[in-house]
């Protein structure tokens, strides 16, 4: 008799190391490439440059269409170009065309014409936007539900390995070249995503497209709210990672004030940091094959909050940089694991027909947060002390995993959706 754990090992190597993994990390890797070049890479060029720095806090700006996609994402569900098919079309538009605006921000010269920088820049943010509701769309459609755990957490690491290079890699050749050449460099290096996307298999059509733009519009929003739970789920969305979010978001004061130098924080926090965070996600991917993805949020959102204890420690301690080091560990680690499961989950939940534009208001739901919970946080540490911020973040996590009861009991057989989740992984 064959071992059922040995054929567990084995459609877990298979899956590991399957051509879907390799796409996945591939269009993970052109996502997060161009994410940086409008933020990072363009202030310190015209920071270079002497532009105003009022001029340079206006240019986030161009950031919107991150937060908005889902206004377009309809027209990418509705509309099948001629070519490569519903997805496969227009990623490659749209990386492309994204390539080709990388190349034309750096022609621009943001000292004598910082406005004409900052549209080069939002076409370049439109575009990356565009490529981000496919890639989302394409990875949910491609791989199968047991699937998208480990997927997720191979796009994530692409991500971050193509932030990594336009950020680090981008203001490093910027001290040999031009930051004119480090864009064409860098669209160069989009390059990989296009021959991803043209090599990659279309997949498979499930039901029918919507009949009309219209239908695009409203029939994914009607889907989605006709499910039971389906606000529950949204308030999980937006609390799931918010103790996580908020205590993140004063990390780097922290730090300053224990006493941690420039570069302490540079080596340990980002560089250790970001390796640290890469491994999460990739242990995260693994174990959710194993576990399901309801139990690796439990799982994941326990330790991601029982990681936000370790800087109330660290506060106490004062200067370590042991400490420090096994603090950044594991956070990041449990952050990176939460991240996956976080992401595996928002795409399990999508209807197959209207997965680019269910995909693209969940995600841009999921930013939220950054932005709403990340404001008073500097009030609430001016007035709790490190030690109380870093408590109260801890229990700003509870009502996230409460929220778990709802729709994803640890005993995936106490709703229907999970009885049907687990009958399709039979099928």
């Amino acid at each position: 008799m064959t071992n059922p754990d040995n054929r567990e090992n084995q459609s877990l190597f298979r899956s590991v190391f399957s051509p879907r993994m390799l796409v996945s990390f591939l269009m993970g890797f052109s996502c997060g490439l161009p994410l940086l070049l409008t933020m990072t890479v363009l202030q310190a060029w015209m920071k270079e440059e002497g532009v105003d720095l009022t001029v340079i806090g206006i240019m986030s700006l161009v950031g919107l269409p991150y937060t908005v996609k889902f206004l377009w994402a309809p027209f990418l569900d509705r509309y099948t170009l001629p070519f490569l098919g519903r997805r496969r079309g227009w990623l490659l538009i749209a990386q492309i065309l994204l390539a080709v605006s990388i190349a034309g921000l750096g022609m621009g010269n943001p000292g004598l014409h910082p406005w004409i920088i900052a549209l080069a820049a939002f076409f370049l943010t439109f575009f990356s936007a565009s490529q981000d509701i496919v890639v989302d769309a394409y990875r949910r459609e491609d791989l199968r539900d047991e699937e998208l755990g480990l997927g997720s957490s191979l796009y994530i690491n692409g991500y971050r390995l193509g932030m990594l290079l336009a950020s680090g890699g981008g203001l490093v050749m910027a001290d040999y070249i031009s930051f004119s050449q480090v864009y064409f460099v860098m669209s160069l290096c989009m390059i990989p995503g296009i021959l991803t996307t043209v090599l990659c298999r279309e997949p498979e059509v499930f039901g029918e497209k919507p009949r009309d733009l219209r239908s695009a519009v409203t029939e994914p929003l009607l889907e989605y709210f006709q499910r039971k739970n389906a606000v529950w789920i949204l308030a999980f969305i937006l609390f799931y990672k918010i103790g996580d979010t908020m205590a993140l978001a004063m990390t780097t004061p922290f730090y300053l004030d224990v006493g941690f130098s420039k570069t302490e924080i540079g080596a340990v926090v980002k560089i250790f940091g970001f390796w640290a965070t890469i491994g999460g996600s990739l242990i995260g991917g693994i174990l959710m094959f194993r576990l399901g993805i309801n139990r690796s949020l439990w799982v994941f959102g326990f330790l991601q909050a029982v990681s936000i204890l370790g800087f109330a420690a660290l506060a106490r301690m004062g200067h370590s940089i042991p400490a420090l080091s096994g603090v950044i560990a594991f956070e990041n680690l449990s952050g990176g694991m939460g991240t996956a499961a976080y992401a595996a989950f928002m795409a399990s939940i999508t209807d197959k027909r209207f997965t680019a534009t269910q995909y693209a208001l969940l995600s841009s739901l999921m930013g939220v947060p950054r932005v709403l919970a990340a404001a008073p946080t500097g009030f609430l540490a001016k007035h709790l002390g490190w030690e109380g911020f870093f408590l109260a973040c801890t229990f700003m996590a509870i009502p996230g995993m409460l929220l778990l009861l709802k729709f994803a009991p640890w005993h995936p057989s106490d709703t229907k959706h999970n009885d049907e989740e687990k009958n399709r992984r039979k099928d």
